[in-house]
């Protein structure tokens, strides 16, 4: 019988449990997807440990958001993907942590022959993040200085290769020279260590005072008040993950005071709302994949009954990049 990691309830690395997981035969407009690689995103973690929770609070439970592999199976209603197919995902129905899993057609995306399938399930989620971040909550523009927390990560690390072709000036932050170094090599302009640096006094220095028009910001609590200090004038913060814990309550004052800014917290579930959107973000994202605009960094991987280490190490700090499970 296939296996996947389960939860059945919400708490730390220590509930993903091995298990024994059959999905049965896909229904109405449904693939059964044999796995090859899957994603490993910090918004498992949220969903782990009841932050995001699980649909329903609903368990046994199988989380996870992105993978990619094989067509072995197609239910009724079909129309598009057929037996055989390779294809990945980043929304829909969370579910990933299994060797095989059923999964609605219309949020399925056909790989191009040049993209493997660990590439692909280490980018969907995070490069679709980064379209969303650079071309629709904010554009990203030739000539800007902007900065990029967790710069090192995998979201990070594609948007700050995307801005920096774009023609902007990247400054990303940091937790170690390791990290800093991949940042660099990746187009980074500027790494602030936060551990040993005043990030906001930093990025001041470094923009002459003027500070950035843009924060793209995936660490939440321990970043935000910084954030304020280091933002120009009519400035917008974009919070895209809480990898510190959740942004604080926002106080409208403050961001009068600070410079009249804008906060948004997005959420993927808001963009690319159809499919036509959909096909059409990520085959811009493999575009760029392929054209080497953007090198996806695999960090490392870990084979999917490994998954309790891999958040473990996740949630440490101990990751760059993307990271991949395999079967």
């Amino acid at each position: 019988m296939p296996k996947a990691i389960v939860i059945h309830e919400y708490g730390g690395p220590e509930v993903l449990k091995w298990e024994d997981h059959d999905p049965g035969e896909p229904g109405p407009g449904e693939l059964r997807i044999r796995h090859n690689a899957m994603g490993l995103n910090f918004r498992d973690v949220y969903h782990r440990n009841g932050s995001y929770g699980v649909p329903g609070d609903e368990f046994p439970a199988v989380i996870g958001s992105d993978g990619a592999g094989v067509v072995e199976a197609v239910g009724p209603d079909v129309s598009e993907i057929k037996i055989g197919d390779r294809v990945a995902y980043g929304t829909g129905p969370m579910g990933s942590y299994a060797e095989v899993r059923n999964f609605p057609e219309r949020f399925a995306l056909p790989i191009p022959d040049d993209v493997d399938d660990q590439v692909a399930a280490a980018m969907i989620v995070k490069s679709l993040t980064a379209h969303n971040l650079i071309r629709t909550c904010y554009e990203v523009k030739a000539g800007e200085t902007i900065l990029i927390h967790a710069v090192a990560g995998g979201v990070g690390l594609i948007a700050c290769q995307w801005a920096a072709a774009l023609g902007a000036t990247v400054i990303g932050t940091t937790s170690s020279e390791e990290k800093a170094e991949i940042a660099r090599a990746h187009g980074c302009h500027h790494v602030i260590d936060y551990t040993t640096e005043n990030f906001a006094e930093r990025v001041n220095e470094i923009t002459g005072g003027a500070g950035v028009p843009v924060i793209f910001d995936g660490v939440g609590a321990a970043t935000y008040e910084g954030d304020l200090e280091c933002l120009a004038p009519l400035g917008f913060l974009i919070g895209y993950g809480n990898a510190s814990g959740n942004f604080p309550k926002v106080e409208p004052l403050d961001l009068m005071h600070k410079g009249s800014l804008y906060f948004q917290r997005m959420s993927g579930n808001h963009f690319n709302t159809t499919r036509e959107t959909l096909l059409s973000t990520i085959n811009e994202m493999f575009g760029l994949v392929r054209d080497g605009t953007i090198d996806i960094e695999i960090g490392g991987t870990y084979p999917l009954r490994e998954a309790r280490q891999a958040h473990i190490d996740l949630e440490g700090r101990k990751t760059t990049g993307s990271v991949v499970y395999t079967v």
